[in-house]
């Protein structure tokens, strides 16, 4: 399958490390509203399996840092190695909340399908994004959630699949969250248009979580989940 001017991953390999909706999908729309020089620094933040690192490092012959807190360093090293990327990505493990970075080291961070786990929380972009990107750097972000708020409880159909802590929102809950940070400025925000497409992709792949989903998306039916593009810029 090709995305970008220079990814080529086979489709088994990418069906194999997906952990989620088809997240190169998801980047190579998202990147679409940046304007990324070439030989970056960037964080490929919550990277799973590293398909968005491997992405990022190719498109923009950028110096990535693949960081994810349950997937082996080491298994993500020899995925880069065989790609020929050993050089240009660095794969660590870590949790959000714990980022081994100094202030303004990146040009810009990037997290695909994962921001809802640990981002929900008016102050983590403070706290712990912002500081470590450059002044003008971007902090983009795409995220699983609802087209509307369910103002009268969770749907019946999708009560068998809800969890409490799932934090889906809407693009608006997204939106006003950021905007109480006096440490970026929004650029972008709305709803990707790969929604569908990427959700599909993900249904193919032989993850026991994919496999769990396709009850879930039968019984969704395409009324209430989205997947939200925000971007903004580092004051």
């Amino acid at each position: 399958m090709i995305f970008g001017k220079n990814t080529r991953l086979d489709k088994d390999f990418l069906l194999q490390n997906m952990m989620g909706p088809n997240c190169l999908r998801i980047l190579e729309e998202l990147t679409e509203n940046i304007e990324i020089k070439h030989s970056l620094r960037i964080l490929d933040l919550a990277c799973g399996c590293g398909l968005t690192s491997i992405y990022l490092a190719q498109e923009y012959k950028a110096t990535v840092f693949a960081a994810d807190l349950w997937i082996n360093p080491t298994d993500n090293y020899q995925r880069f190695k065989k790609l020929g990327l050993d050089n240009e990505i660095i794969p660590i493990q870590t949790e959000a909340h714990s980022l081994p970075f100094a202030h303004e080291y990146f040009d810009a961070v990037f997290c695909i399908d994962a921001f809802h786990y640990f981002g929900a929380d008016k102050n983590y972009i403070d706290e712990h994004l912002a500081p470590i990107v450059k002044k003008g750097g971007i902090i983009a972000v795409s995220i699983p959630g609802l087209k509307k708020e369910f103002t009268n409880g969770v749907p019946e159909e999708l009560m068998p699949f809800w969890q409490e802590d799932i934090n889906f929102y809407t693009l608006d809950w997204w939106k006003n969250l950021w905007q109480q940070s006096d440490k970026i400025e929004i650029t972008h925000a709305f709803s990707h248009l790969c929604h569908s497409l990427a959700w599909e992709e993900w249904l193919e792949s032989p993850n026991p979580y994919a496999i769990r989903d396709i009850d879930m998306m039968a019984a969704e039916g395409g009324k209430y989940f989205d997947t939200i593009e925000l971007i903004a810029k580092v004051k």
